[in-house]
């Protein structure tokens, strides 16, 4: 099952996993020991992210490493982009309106 990708990045938690695996892979142990939480909650968070293909596992001997599917972040992007257009554009109002009162 394929999720939304935005379910993923609603929880901090996911989102500090994906901030942790984006440096490098990281077995889910390793990643575990960064929170105070079960084993067992970290892998269901790790099975979201796995199911919205914002990280992938590669199996190398008898671990497992999980990684970032960097690319899945583009479609975050192009969602804020929007955003980033209206933001833009209310600065550059505010910019016209101050430099109108300063003069």
């Amino acid at each position: 099952m394929r999720r939304d990708i935005f379910q993923a990045i609603s929880d901090p938690t996911r989102r500090a996993i994906i901030v942790l695996i984006a440096v490098q892979a990281l077995t889910p142990n390793a990643i575990a020991d960064n929170f105070r939480m079960t084993r067992q909650a970290v892998s269901k968070h790790l099975r979201i992210l796995t199911e919205c293909e914002l990280i992938k596992f590669e199996k190398k001997g008898r671990e497992i490493y999980y990684s970032l599917e960097i690319e899945r972040l583009k479609e975050i992007e192009k969602w804020l982009e929007q955003f980033k257009k209206i933001w833009q554009t209310k600065f550059n109002q505010l910019d016209h309106l101050i430099s109108t009162i300063k003069k």
